[in-house]
């Protein structure tokens, strides 16, 4: 079995989609008080600091970011490998009272949104956590939806989105990737 990998968005529509989510992140939140981005690792990290910049230069205020790993939050930990790879969790400031923007490349399941609030809970109480993706695939197994989307993807069980960075692969883009028999 082979795959083919169908072009989704470029570099330029991966920025456009950014810009867009960050003036949506202002206008809903009516401004950035109490603002926070948290980026999922990996492919989220990247997204959250190119949205933290946009925030930032549109603004004209510092944003406190935060990066998150949920490795061991995960509900699959025993499926994976001996020794999983964990990337590291960095929040450097207070998440009690803040309007959290988490960052992260896909929404399939919603399983790691579940792990990377969970995560965020066990630190404190953040007034709201908001959910920030690049593509929503759909096939949801647990009731979430991102209040920021870049694109909307539906796709088959069989296929499959791959996100590419430039922090973490060298280049930006976004593929379907459809196994063909």
């Amino acid at each position: 079995m082979s795959s083919k990998n169908v072009p989704i968005l470029s570099e330029a529509d991966i920025n456009r989609a950014l810009i867009r989510i960050s003036h949506e992140i202002i206008e809903h939140n009516q401004g950035l008080d109490d603002v926070a981005i948290i980026g999922i690792q990996r492919r989220g990290v990247p997204m959250a600091k190119i949205i933290r910049k946009n925030l930032e230069d549109i603004e004209g205020v510092k944003i406190p970011l935060g990066i998150l790993d949920i490795t061991f939050y995960r509900d699959d930990l025993s499926k994976l490998s001996a020794h999983p790879v964990v990337n590291g969790t960095d929040i450097p400031f207070d998440v009690n009272g803040k309007k959290i923007v988490l960052v992260d490349d896909v929404l399939y399941t919603g399983r790691t949104i579940r792990s990377a609030i969970d995560n965020i809970f066990d630190m404190g109480r953040p007034e709201c956590i908001q959910l920030a993706i690049l593509i929503d695939r759909g096939h949801r197994q647990l009731p979430f939806r991102a209040d920021y989307v870049g694109k909307n993807v539906p796709t088959s069980i069989h296929e499959h989105i791959k996100v590419e960075l430039e922090d973490v692969d060298g280049t930006n883009q976004v593929l379907l990737v459809k196994e063909e028999e």
